[in-house]
């Protein structure tokens, strides 16, 4: 069982940043692949970025629309994954959830692929 709580959103300006936490318990958490996904209002819940667990050697995979703007990272001592997110758009607002996924080597932009969900934290970028 892992429990995930995100921290870190709020309000910016377009092209400020913001850097978001999601803080795991458990004493697995190199053994997750954790994603980063986020839902625009009326829409779908998407995929935002993803970074490997210890075994698949860190690996990183993001969406397009973030390629560039946003770096995923994580610190397994401290059981946390980041999300820095740099030259914000307004398009960029929306509630983001991290995600785990236990010992995923596959497809990692999948929602289905992840066994655990945080609660959401609203990221809003004005313009």
């Amino acid at each position: 069982q892992l429990q995930l709580v995100e921290s870190g959103g709020g309000l910016v300006q377009a092209g400020g940043s913001l850097r978001l936490s999601c803080a795991a318990s458990g004493r697995t958490f190199s053994s997750y692949t954790m994603g980063w996904f986020c839902q625009p209002p009326g829409k779908e819940r998407e995929f935002v970025a993803a970074i490997s667990w210890s075994g698949g050697g860190g690996r990183t995979s993001y969406a397009d629309s973030v390629k560039g703007r946003f770096t995923i990272s994580r610190d397994n001592a401290q059981n946390t994954v980041y999300l820095q997110m740099n030259s914000l758009k307004p398009e960029d607002t929306a509630v983001y959830y991290c995600a785990a996924a236990w010992r995923n080597n596959g497809i990692v932009t999948r929602r289905n692929n992840y066994d655990y969900w945080g609660q959401g934290t609203q990221v809003t970028v004005s313009s």
